[in-house]
């Protein structure tokens, strides 16, 4: 499976480790009132469908950056690929 590295071009998944959904670039805060239930959501709870999905994979043979890919699980279509920073700084600018 080839990935397209926003800034290297196409690279080979083997340079890359996965590390799973991209929602946990949407760390809970850790003063909320329910924080202890919120964050063994976010630890433990995973979803795992079928078809498109939002996942981490960090560059470790390369520039060790990390990307958010987004994937057809069933195909392994590569639909998207971006920067995790650029994805994160875009998140805290829409809230």
């Amino acid at each position: 499976m080839l990935i397209p590295h926003p800034l290297l071009g196409l690279r080979d998944a083997a340079e890359f480790t996965y590390l799973g959904d991209a929602a946990l670039i949407e760390r809970p805060e850790g003063d909320i009132e329910n924080a202890q239930d919120v964050f063994h959501n976010y630890l433990f709870l995973r979803d795992n469908p079928a078809g498109e999905h939002r996942e981490l994979w960090f560059h470790e043979q390369g520039d060790r950056s990390w990307l958010v890919v987004t994937r057809n699980t069933v195909t392994h279509e590569i639909i998207k690929a971006e920067l995790a920073r650029d994805v994160a700084i875009q998140k805290g600018r829409s809230t």
